[in-house]
């Protein structure tokens, strides 16, 4: 099952995050089976760049000249004899049995060979290896926590004064995430779906409830369309575009200027119910659009299928959330495919398209009105240098957001940064690393 899943996306750009949980329904595991499929899954593909330097040094070759379906269970293999508690000859030998069913037989001699020589050193042996003669601190920490350097750097740089905190925050990221509920506003209250769900409430969103594990599809509550699932940095984003103070009266129209695929939209929505607003969700699209459509059935959203930068809408919205794409590297430990898919490279069209967006959000918020943008990442070109960039008009006011946020928190909500915007930390805040920055369009 690991092993059709790291297929999938090879082959197809699958997400792991979608693609394991329809396999182990399909399979009907019991409940150990199932957690071992998971760790090996998720384990396999965030380890994925340290694994394959295992693998070169042990086989004296580039992975790049190893056949793909082999490579992807010499790393399965690899995982197993690193960094779980599977027997070295169990792992030998099930992963070369694997090859012979995957038609790969010819391969089994050269599986058997490597992962032996793998077997020979532990974790942290291959570890030290392969820091030697690398002097560079950060350069280290990536090595041992199976992040592409450019990553690491790009947290540390975030982190500013606080980079001493980065070795916490990658272990985070390499740590598996609980699973995050958002109860839908004004059907049911944080307190009573963790009673529901056996969770326990969360302490920064009033509507979190968080499980250690389980499959949340499964959960009646879930499946009634009384709550979803949802990170609670995402749910603090939702809020704080329907909670960040505005001038005038709220005239209760909202807008979701990059909807897909809902969650966000979905929270808005049901707070608007709430408050007698309506909610229009933009999304390029039609795929995603639908799955908007999905999340926010029975609620006051109206879904129209258009490019956010132009969306052709009347302006004179009281709020308006641009929940940005970007890089995602505030979710890697949600996509443990994610890490190695990015490059550098990827940032800076990310950015124009974040600051058009922006752009465009300002000509559509009224006067008075606000503008709350986002991104599930910190790297400072996709977060901070926006807002700033877009600070420097002199019809854009920056609020700070923090006392939105700690108003709805049940504890002190600390290690927001010095303001007025809001970086989240999964080791600090046990959430996806999201930035959000409320602007108030002036007159």
């Amino acid at each position: 099952m690991a092993l059709a899943v790291m297929t999938a996306v090879r082959d197809r750009s699958a997400y792991a995050n979608l693609a394991l949980p329809a396999q182990l329904r399909r399979a009907r595991l019991d409940q150990r089976d199932s957690a071992l499929a998971t760790e090996l899954t998720y384990g396999t593909l965030r380890s994925q760049g340290l694994l394959d330097r295992i693998i070169e040094l042990a086989a004296s070759r580039p992975v790049d000249e190893v056949d793909p379906p082999v490579l992807d269970l010499l790393r399965l293999g690899a995982y197993q004899l690193l960094f779980t508690r599977i027997g070295a000859h169990a792992a030998v030998d099930t992963t070369v049995e694997a090859a012979r069913t995957a038609g790969l037989g010819r391969a089994g001699g050269f599986v058997n060979a490597v992962l032996r020589k793998i077997s020979s050193r532990s974790a942290q042996e291959w570890i030290d290896a392969l820091r030697e003669g690398v002097t560079d601190p950060i350069g280290r920490m990536a090595i041992g926590t199976a992040h592409p350097e450019w990553i690491a750097r790009a947290f540390a740089e975030s982190l500013g004064s606080a980079a001493g905190e980065l070795p916490d925050l990658l272990a985070a990221d390499d740590a598996r995430p609980k699973v995050h509920l958002a109860a839908r506003p004004g059907a049911i209250s944080g307190e009573e779906l963790a009673l529901v769900t056996g969770g326990s409430e969360g302490t920064l969103s009033p509507y979190a409830v968080h499980l250690d594990s389980g499959d949340p599809g499964s959960l009646d509550a879930v499946k009634e369309g009384l709550a979803a699932v949802q990170d609670e940095g995402s749910q603090l984003v939702a809020l704080a575009a329907a909670r960040s103070p505005i001038v005038g009266e709220d005239e209760g129209r909202w807008l979701d200027l990059c909807a897909g695929p809902g969650g966000k939209a979905a929270l808005l929505g049901a707070l608007a119910e709430i408050e007698g607003a309506s909610v229009t969700a933009v999304e390029v699209s039609e795929h995603r659009a639908d799955l908007v459509r999905e999340a926010t059935r029975d609620l006051p959203v109206q879904v129209v299928t258009t490019d956010g930068r132009s969306p052709g809408l009347e302006s004179g919205f009281d709020r308006v959330l641009v929940d940005a794409p970007c890089s995602g590297l505030g979710a890697l430990r949600r996509r443990p495919e994610a890490r190695w898919r990015k490059t550098a490279a990827d940032i800076p069209p990310l950015v124009a398209l974040q600051r058009e967006l922006v752009d465009s959000a300002l000509a559509l918020v009224r006067p008075g009105g606000v503008v709350l943008y986002a991104t599930c990442s910190p790297h400072l070109s996709e977060t901070v240098s926006v807002v700033r960039e877009i600070s420097r008009r002199a019809d854009v006011e920056v609020l700070d957001v923090r006392p939105v946020l700690s108003g709805m928190a049940a504890e002190p909500l600390d290690g927001m940064g010095e303001g007025p915007w809001v970086q989240l930390w999964p080791h600090r805040h046990g959430t996806d690393a999201m930035f959000m920055a409320a602007l108030r369009r002036t007159e």
